[in-house]
């Protein structure tokens, strides 16, 4: 079985592997204030040309999602995000438990915009009933979004200059961040100056485990570790992460993973439209959205692992591909081979609004 189900099913990038081996007998602090988490810290500040931002080191996209929530909103807030945004569809109400609601907005393909929040908080506020309400506290993207889909430079500019007007710290879930710095105009000093606080995935790059959450607003920053440690997220061992983020930004790597990501993907994408299949919805990054006729989902089914995305209509359904740091260019090949060896074809357009998967 070829597996393109998700982009965590391998281990780690052999160098990550080797800078764990290379330190493993070596003695350091726990909870992340080791030497290798400090260079790590000082080599993403200097990537994100923000030197003073605050850079912590958690285990998983929903422990920083929800630390990171609970640090910016206060009890009567909510995060506005997209309807099919991960902390609205599969977070296990992780960010409702934390006490705070999902605000969830109708998403284009993924996607909100500056004219929807800022029309959300003029009406939250016009309503006579506002102090009986949540009131939106935050603005939750995720680049790229759960369809693979990126935002661009020019709409993270409007979209913050909507949330500052509001007074709304921005968040950006990077948990593929390394796919979508590959796929989009936007660069991670982009996000250090529109953002309140991102982060830099390495769980679905290439690290056994990982994310590193970049907070440039000082005001968000201040006793952050505090938060790590009461949502369970301060690892005693935290020179791992220290150690993977080095090896991981030394010389590129992240970028170079994320842009082989995106053209294994994109090989994967032609395949399919060259011969004859639509496509769910138009992604540029590793996660790409063919829509299959039933016999055809079969047939591949019994080689390949990948995601049930979406009913189409009786007779087609839309699935998922995602590629990864391990995905090599014979297995692309082998699938190519048998989407060209496929009998059916798929019919319509795509353009639906999609749904989220892990």
């Amino acid at each position: 079985m070829i597996r393109f189900e998700c982009d965590y099913t391998t281990g780690a990038h052999p160098k990550i592997l080797e800078a764990l081996v290379n330190t493993n007998d070596e003695a350091c602090p726990g909870y992340g204030v080791d030497l290798h988490c400090e260079r790590a810290r000082a080599m993403l500040r200097e990537l994100c040309q923000a030197p003073e931002a605050g850079v912590h080191f958690l285990v998983g996209g929903t422990q920083a999602n929800t630390t990171v929530i609970a640090a910016a909103l206060r009890p009567h807030q909510g995060a506005l995000c997209a309807e099919t945004g991960h902390i609205n569809t599969h977070e296990t109400g992780a960010v409702e438990a934390t006490g705070h609601k999902v605000l969830a907005l109708p998403a284009e393909n993924g996607k909100i915009t500056a004219r929807q929040i800022d029309r959300y908080c003029q009406d939250h506020y016009d309503n006579e009933a506002w102090e009986h309400m949540v009131q939106p506290g935050l603005v939750y993207l995720s680049q790229p979004t759960e369809l693979g889909t990126v935002y661009t430079l020019a709409e993270l500019e409007e979209i913050s200059q909507t949330a500052r007007r509001w007074k709304l710290p921005l968040f950006v879930d990077g948990a593929r961040l390394a796919a979508g710095l590959a796929a989009s105009d936007i660069t991670l000093p982009d996000l250090a100056r529109l953002c309140d606080a991102f982060y830099l995935g390495g769980t679905k790059a290439g690290l056994l485990f990982g994310e590193a959450v970049v907070i440039p607003n000082p005001n968000l920053n201040h006793d952050f570790r505090y938060l790590i440690k009461q949502h369970g997220g301060m690892l005693a061992k935290g020179r791992l992460l220290g150690v993977q983020f080095e090896a991981f930004l030394k010389d590129g790597l992240f970028l170079e993973i994320g842009r082989q990501e995106v053209d294994q993907a994109l090989r994967i994408r032609n395949a399919f439209v060259e011969n004859g299949y639509s496509l769910f919805v138009d992604s540029a990054t590793n996660q790409q959205f063919p829509v299959l006729t039933n016999g055809d989902l079969a047939v591949l089914s019994s080689r390949y692992s990948f995601e049930v995305w979406a009913k189409v209509d009786q007779a087609h359904t839309a699935v998922r591909f995602c590629t990864s740091w391990s995905t090599t260019d014979e297995d692309v090949d082998a699938l190519i081979s048998s989407i060209q060896s496929l009998p059916g074809r798929s019919s319509g357009a795509a353009g639906a609004k999609g749904g989220s998967k892990l």
